[in-house]
């Protein structure tokens, strides 16, 4: 079995040497991606596309692999699966063709395009005619359309040997990966972070993936996940890092000190920071986000400004124009969509009342007061991970440790944790904008009220002859600082699941 592969057009009108690169570039990422299923696969450069021949043949479930690999690799316009036999006759040929075909132009509008090389006594229009004959014969509901037909049929004759083409396949199009340089993505695993990246790795960028950790080891593995089926099923002929930066003392410190309908921008702002100079530390020119104009308020034109101006390097929005459901599909055709819908939102990063258009000034004063050293610690502190072993190494963390209870369960005292504690007490960690507008109630007595950004600082003044449990609206937030404090050696702290079954 023989694969053709047609390249994506827009390399076709290249100058010369630029054509002769970017091809360079595509067999070597055909022979890295297909290595693990047909090792030494064969590509010739046939100048108009290119030729692969696996060394061994393949069986059905290697095939299906082989041909799914082959459709993620970018620079691909179609992959054509072809058969060669020797010249004999029209109706040798046709006794060839019609088999191929006779299903698929069951009442489709088909035309025969035939390409001669060499000597022969008669010209391609002869031949197309006879063969499209035949097929119309054989399939009296096709008909002939040559100029909007629904299916080419298409063979080629060079000499004495002409080649079938048995299947096509769509390819990925775009520029093959790595001739467009490298970037940093950064990745939250929602539907539109990965789709960014996806986009961009299609343009024949190398792309990097940079996590912001807000929502702890749980969501990580998700996000983990979502970049491992992006590189797997689009990158897999480079190695790229996967970063990992703990985020979760830079949003508190932001809450501390920001107006509240300023942190998320100016939280953004931090990001890009961060990305920056992890960028620079793996010589990333660009970073790339899942920015859409207005969808949400820190994607507002005023506020995506205020971000770039944090930016050392240019920051590239490939979906700056894109419907949300048109994004959403996307997610779905490249596989992400399905772990982006299980991804449990991190409550408390953003306001519920944001501006949209606030001053330059405003966001400077904003940021007067953040202490740089936690920035600095938190990419200190980043871990890389290569993207070949995303899956393979655990991470760490230990919510799984942590206990939760729900209000029958709170009353009863039945904590599944410490016993040796007298008293329960709820401790209501959302924002103070969020607690006003949707107060907890308990079934007995009253939470306290410490948002998330200080309880690392006032856990030491509580007294230590309770047992906390932490609530917050998604249980997200709850338990990642539940971890955290467990982590420092509290061991009387929980998280309050008002719907967890009693």
């Amino acid at each position: 079995m023989r694969y053709r592969v047609k390249l994506f057009p827009e390399i076709t009108v290249k100058s010369r040497p630029v054509r002769r690169e970017m091809v360079r570039y595509l067999r070597t990422n055909i022979r890295n991606t297909l290595a693990s299923i047909a090792p030494g696969v064969r590509v010739r450069d046939e100048w108009d596309a290119l030729e692969i021949r696996p060394r061994q043949p393949l069986d059905d479930t290697a095939r299906e692999t082989f041909e799914a690999r082959l459709r993620g690799v970018a620079g691909i316009h179609e992959i054509q699966v072809v058969e060669t036999h020797d010249w004999s006759s029209f109706e040798d040929t046709a006794a060839r063709l019609v088999p191929l075909w006779r299903e698929t132009l069951a009442s489709r509008r088909f035309r025969v395009s035939v390409k001669r090389r060499g000597q022969h006594d008669f010209r391609s229009e002869t031949i197309e005619r006879f063969l499209g004959a035949a097929l119309l014969e054989a399939v009296p509901t096709a008909r002939v359309d040559l100029k909007q037909p629904e299916h080419d049929v298409r063979l080629e004759l060079h000499d004495a040997r002409v080649t079938l083409v048995t299947r096509r396949l769509p390819g990925l199009g775009g520029y093959p990966m790595g001739t467009q340089g490298q970037a940093l993505a950064l990745i939250s695993g929602g539907y539109d972070s990965p789709v960014a990246a996806w986009q961009m790795m299609r343009r024949g960028l190398k792309t990097h993936f940079l996590y912001f950790d807000l929502g702890g080891p749980d969501q990580e593995r998700v996000v983990r996940q979502v970049v491992d089926r992006l590189w797997r099923g689009y990158g897999a002929s480079h190695r790229v890092d996967f970063i990992s930066m703990p985020f979760v003392e830079v949003m508190n410190a932001i809450q501390r000190t920001a107006p509240a309908a300023l942190a998320g921008v100016v939280l953004k702002r931090m990001m890009v920071r961060a990305a920056n100079r992890i960028a620079q530390r793996h010589r990333l020119p660009a970073l790339i986000t899942g920015d859409a104009l207005a969808q949400v308020s820190s994607q507002s034109l005023t506020n995506l400004g205020l971000i770039d101006a944090a930016s050392a390097r240019p920051i590239l929005r490939p979906l700056i124009a894109s419907d949300k459901q048109t994004i959403i599909e996307q997610a779905r055709h490249i596989g992400t969509a399905e772990l982006a819908e299980g991804l449990p939102e991190v409550c408390g990063t953003i306001s519920r009342k944001p501006n949209t258009r606030p001053k330059p000034e405003r966001i400077l004063d904003a940021e007067a007061g953040f202490d740089q050293s936690v920035l600095d610690d938190a990419i200190a502190r980043s871990s890389v991970v290569r993207s070949d072993q995303l899956l393979n190494e655990d991470v760490p963390g230990r919510e799984d440790a942590v206990a939760t209870a729900s209000p029958s369960a709170t009353a009863s005292r039945d904590l599944r944790h410490d016993q040796s504690r007298d008293r329960v007490r709820v401790i209501d960690i959302r924002h103070p904008d969020e607690r006003d507008l949707d107060p907890l109630v308990l079934p007995e007595g009253q939470p306290l009220a410490i948002p998330y950004f200080e309880l690392g600082g006032r856990v030491a003044t509580l007294p230590d002859d309770c047992h906390y449990l932490l609530y917050c609206a998604q249980g997200t937030m709850s338990r990642m600082q539940a971890a955290h404090l467990t982590d420092r050696g509290y061991d009387n702290v929980g998280v309050y699941l008002p719907d967890l079954p009693g």
